[in-house]
C-alpha cells in the first residue's frame, strides 16, 4: 500500500454517480457516502475512484465509520421499542383464551351442521354423480360413433389405396367425407391425437393420389409415344393395302369401261370398290380403338376430383406439345431417307391418338388445340420435305418419300385432318422428280446403247420371247415363232422398252398418289419428254457422233427404229391403262412418231454409209477404157461389184428392215449410183470417150435396172404398187443421159416437147460438157471413114448442133 504523503486529501463522495475526491474525506464526503448507502445505490463509482487513485484506505475507513453509525442506530431503535414489544406479547397471551373458546363454539356448530345435512349432501352428491355420468356417457357414445365413422372412412380409404390406382377415386371420396366431418362438425374431436392424425392423413392421401396418378399418367405418356409409332405404321400400311385393293378393283373394272354400257356385273364391281373403301375405313377405326386411354381418363377424373382439372388439361397439352416437338427430332440424327417412315408414322400415330382423345376425352382437348398441333406438325413436315427434296438427287428416293407422304395424307384425311399443304408440296416437286427420273433414264439408255453391238437378238426360250417381245407388244405376228428365234432388232430395243415402261409406272405412281391434277395428261406429257428428250436424243447423239458404226450396224439401228414405232404405241396404251383411261380415247388422240428425228438420222447414216461403200466400188471405175475399141460384154467391173454388194445387202435387209424403209434406202442408193454415173462422164480425168464406152455404161445401167426391177417385184407383192416406178425413177437421170448419147438425133434435146418427155431430168449444162467430150470422139471416129468432100454424119451433125445451141444458151 502506498504511504500517505503530506498534502493528500481524504476520499469524499459527491453523491450518487460521483467518485470520492482525491483529498482526505470531509464531512460532506461522509454524508454523501452515507446517503448512497442509505439509498441502496451502487457504491461502484466510489470504489473504482478510490482504487484508481491508489488510496482505498480512506474509503475503507469511511465504510467502517458508516457501519459503526448503523449499529448505533439499531441499538437506539431496539432500546426505544423494547417496552412496546413486551406489551404486545402480553396482549397476545390474553387473547389466546378467547380464541380457544371461540374455536370450541365453532367446532360444535360445525359438528351439528354436518350431522343434520349429511343425508342431503349424500343424495345431492349421488344425483350429481349420476347426471355427470349420464352426460359423460352420452358424449362418449357420440364421440365414439363419430370416431368409429371417421376411422371406418380412414380404413376404407386405406383399403382403396392398397387396391392400387383403380381405388384412388374411392379413396379420395372417403377422405373428402373425413374432411367435411372435421370441418363442419359441432365440436372438435375429443381425442386430439386422432384429430391431428386425421388432419394430417387427408392432405397426405390427396398428395399420394395426385402423385400416384401423375406417375401412372407419366408412364402412359411414355407408353403412348412408343405405341403411336406402331399405330401410325399400322394405319399407313392399311391405307397402302386399301389403295392396292382399290387399284386391283379398278384394273378389274377397267375392261368394262371399254364397253359402251355396263352390265350388272360392272355394277357389282363398283359395289366391291365401295365395299373395299368402307372396309379400309373400318380397319382404321379398329386400329384407333386398339390403344388404351383408360389411364388418361382416370388421371383426368382424379384431377377433377382434386379440383385440379384445368391445371391437368394445361399439363396434358404442354406435355403433348413437348412430345410432338421431340418427335420432330427423329430425323435429326439419321438421314431423312432412312428415317422418313418412322417420322411420318410417329406423327400419324400422334394425331390418331389426339383424334380419339378429342372425341372421347370429355373436353380434355378442344378443336382449336388439336388444329394448332396439326398446323405445327404440317408446317414442320412441309419444311422438312422441301429442304430434303431440294437436296435430293435420286428419283427413286424422291418417289419413296413421296409415296409414303401420300399414304400419310390419305390416312390423316380419313380422320378429318386437312392435308392440302402436304399434297401441294408433293405436286410442287413433280417437275423435279421427273427431271431426276429423266436423268436416270438418260443414263440407262446411254449405257444400253453403249453396251449394244447392234446384232440381231437371239432368243432360245419362249419365256425370253415373252419377256422381250410380247411384254411390249412389238411382235410382228400373233403366231409364236419357233425357237431359237432371231429377232429383227437388237437388245437395245427391249432394254429401252423396259426403261420407258418403268418410267411410265413411276410417273403414274407419283402422279396418282401425290402429283395432283389430271394424271393421264401429265403422264402423257412426261412420256413425250422421255421419248423425245431421252430416247430420241440419245439415239441421235449416237448416230451423229460417228462412233464407227458399220453398214450392218447402221441397218440394225434403222430396223430398231421401226420396231420402236410399235413400242411407242404400247407406251401410250400402257400409260392409259395405268391411269384408267379408255383405250378408245387413246386411239382418237394418237400423235406422230416421237422418235422421227433419230429414225431419220438412222436412215441418213445408213444411206451415208451405203453411199460411201458405193463410192468405194465406183472408184474402181478408173479401170474403164473410155476409148475402147469394143464395149465390155458383161459390163464394167465396178458395176458387178456394186450389184453383188447390193444383192448381199438386200438379202440381209429383208430380214430386219421394214419394206418401206428398205424401199427408201434402195431408191436413195440407186439415185446415188445414177449421180455417180453422171459424175463419171463429168470427171476431169475423162477428156473424151467413145460410143463403146457409152455402150459399156449402158450395160452397167441395165444391170442396175434389172436389180431395181427385181426388188420392185418384192415391193409390189407387199402392196406397194408405186415402188416399181420409184425404183426405176431413181436411175432415170443416168438412163436419160445414156439414151441421149446413144440417140441418132441428140439435137432432139433442144425440142421442149421431146425434152420434157424423154430428158426432163437432165441439166443442160451437164449435157453440154459431156457432149463436148463425146463430140471429140465422134470427130475422130467419123473422120476415119470420110473425106473432106464426103457427106457429114447425121449424128455428128445433130450433136454439133446440140453443142452449139447449148453453148449459146449458157
Amino acid at each position: 500500500m502506498r504511504r500517505k504523503l503530506p498534502g493528500d486529501a481524504p476520499l469524499s463522495a459527491a453523491g450518487p454517480g460521483h467518485a470520492l475526491s482525491a483529498s482526505a474525506p470531509s464531512e460532506v464526503d461522509l454524508a454523501q457516502l452515507s446517503a448512497a448507502i442509505a439509498a441502496g445505490e451502487d457504491l461502484g463509482p466510489f470504489v473504482r475512484r478510490a482504487f484508481a487513485c491508489g488510496r482505498p484506505e480512506p474509503l475503507l475507513a469511511s465504510l467502517r465509520g458508516a457501519a459503526r453509525d448503523r449499529e448505533a442506530e439499531i441499538e437506539e431503535l431496539c432500546r426505544a421499542h423494547f417496552h412496546d414489544f413486551i406489551r404486545a406479547v402480553d396482549d397476545l397471551r390474553s387473547l389466546l383464551a378467547d380464541a380457544d373458546a371461540l374455536k370450541g363454539s365453532l367446532s360444535a356448530s360445525h359438528s351439528a351442521l354436518l350431522s343434520s345435512a349429511a343425508p342431503l349432501l349424500a343424495s345431492l352428491e349421488s344425483f350429481l354423480a349420476a347426471r355427470s355420468l349420464a352426460g359423460n356417457l352420452s358424449s362418449a357414445l357420440a364421440s365414439s360413433r363419430r370416431c368409429v365413422r371417421l376411422l371406418a372412412l380412414a380404413a376404407r380409404a386405406n383399403a382403396h389405396l392398397q387396391a392400387g390406382n383403380h381405388g384412388l377415386y374411392l379413396a379420395l371420396r372417403a377422405v373428402d367425407a373425413i374432411d367435411r366431418d372435421l370441418a363442419s362438425g359441432p365440436e372438435p374431436l375429443p381425442l386430439p391425437t386422432l384429430r391431428r392424425m386425421l388432419l394430417s392423413v387427408v392432405p397426405a392421401v390427396r398428395a399420394h393420389a395426385e402423385r400416384e396418378i401423375s406417375r401412372e399418367f407419366s408412364d402412359w405418356m411414355v407408353s403412348i409415344r412408343a405405341a403411336s409409332r406402331h399405330l401410325g405404321q399400322v394405319a399407313i400400311s392399311r391405307s397402302a393395302a386399301a389403295r392396292q385393293r382399290q387399284e386391283e378393283l379398278r384394273s378389274k373394272h377397267r375392261p368394262l369401261e371399254e364397253c359402251i354400257t355396263l352390265d350388272d356385273d360392272g355394277v357389282g364391281d363398283l359395289d366391291d370398290f365401295a365395299a373395299a373403301a368402307a372396309t379400309a375405313e373400318a380397319a382404321d377405326g379398329a386400329a384407333a380403338a386398339s390403344f388404351d386411354l383408360t389411364p388418361l381418363y382416370r388421371a383426368m377424373h382424379i384431377h377433377q376430383t382434386l379440383a385440379l382439372g384445368e391445371r391437368f388439361k394445361k399439363y396434358y397439352l404442354e406435355n403433348r406439345k413437348l412430345q410432338l416437338t421431340s418427335d420432330f427430332d427423329v430425323i435429326a440424327a439419321t438421314p431423312f431417307l432412312e428415317s422418313h417412315q418412322v417420322f411420318f408414322s410417329q406423327i400419324a400415330g400422334f394425331f390418331i391418338v389426339e383424334d380419339r382423345v378429342f372425341r372421347t376425352g370429355g373436353g380434355l382437348t378442344s378443336r382449336p388445340d388439336v388444329d394448332a398441333l396439326w398446323d405445327a406438325a404440317v408446317g414442320k413436315m412441309v419444311s422438312v420435305m422441301e429442304d430434303n427434296f431440294s437436296r435430293m438427287q435420286t428419283a427413286n428416293h424422291l418417289l419413296l418419300i413421296t409415296d409414303y407422304a401420300a399414304l400419310l395424307s390419305a390416312t390423316m384425311r380419313r380422320y378429318g385432318y386437312p392435308v392440302g399443304m402436304l399434297l401441294d408440296v408433293l405436286a410442287k416437286h413433280r417437275d423435279k422428280y421427273h427431271d431426276l427420273l429423266l436423268a436416270d433414264c438418260r443414263r440407262q439408255v446411254a449405257e444400253a446403247l453403249t453396251a449394244d453391238k447392234f446384232d440381231q437378238m437371239l432368243m432360245r426360250k419362249e419365256y425370253e420371247y415373252s419377256m422381250n417381245v410380247l411384254a411390249f407388244g412389238i411382235q410382228s405376228s400373233d403366231i409364236t415363232p419357233a425357237f431359237p428365234y432371231v429377232a429383227p432388232f437388237s437388245c437395245t430395243v427391249p432394254d429401252i422398252c423396259r426403261i420407258v415402261r418403268s418410267f411410265i409406272e413411276d410417273s403414274v405412281s407419283f402422279m396418282a398418289h401425290g402429283g395432283g391434277g389430271d394424271t393421264y395428261a401429265a403422264v402423257k406429257k412426261y412420256l413425250g419428254r422421255i421419248l423425245s428428250e431421252v430416247v430420241d436424243a440419245s439415239i441421235k447423239k449416237l448416230l451423229d457422233s460417228g462412233s464407227g458404226l458399220s453398214v450392218s450396224q447402221a441397218m440394225q439401228v434403222a430396223a430398231n427404229m421401226s420396231v420402236m414405232e410399235r413400242a411407242c404405241e404400247f407406251f401410250t396404251r400402257h400409260a392409259a391403262q395405268l391411269c384408267g383411261v379408255p383405250l378408245r380415247a387413246v386411239e382418237r388422240g394418237r400423235r406422230d412418231f416421237p422418235l422421227r428425228r433419230s429414225r431419220d438420222a438412222a436412215e441418213a447414216l445408213l444411206l451415208r454409209l451405203l453411199r460411201a461403200k458405193v463410192d468405194e466400188f465406183m472408184r474402181q471405175s478408173d479401170g474403164i477404157n473410155w476409148m475402147a475399141d469394143d464395149s465390155p460384154p458383161g459390163g464394167n467391173e465396178y458395176a458387178n461389184e456394186v450389184i453383188i454388194y447390193l444383192e448381199t445387202l438386200t438379202s440381209t435387209a429383208q430380214q430386219i428392215l421394214p419394206l418401206p424403209v428398205l424401199h427408201r434406202v434402195l431408191v436413195a442408193v440407186l439415185a446415188h449410183i445414177s449421180e455417180r454415173i453422171i459424175e463419171l462422164f463429168l470427171n476431169d480425168s475423162v477428156k473424151r470417150f467413145n460410143a463403146n464406152a457409152v455402150t459399156g455404161i449402158d450395160t452397167d445401167l441395165k444391170m442396175f435396172e434389172t436389180f431395181a426391177e427385181g426388188m420392185s417385184s418384192l415391193f409390189v407383192d407387199s402392196g406397194q404398187e408405186s415402188a416399181k416406178n420409184e425404183m426405176k425413177a431413181a436411175l432415170v437421170e443416168a438412163r436419160q443421159l445414156v439414151n441421149l448419147l446413144m440417140s441418132n438425133s441428140p439435137e432432139n434435146f433442144l425440142n421442149p416437147v421431146i425434152r420434157e418427155k424423154s430428158y426432163n431430168k437432165l441439166d443442160y449444162r451437164k449435157v453440154a460438157i459431156i457432149s463436148e467430150k463425146f463430140r471429140d470422139t465422134s470427130e475422130s471416129y467419123f473422120s476415119t471413114f470420110g473425106t473432106r468432100g464426103a457427106r457429114q454424119n447425121p449424128k455428128k451433125k445433130s450433136l454439133d448442133t446440140l453443142i452449139k445451141r447449148l453453148r449459146e444458151a449458157s
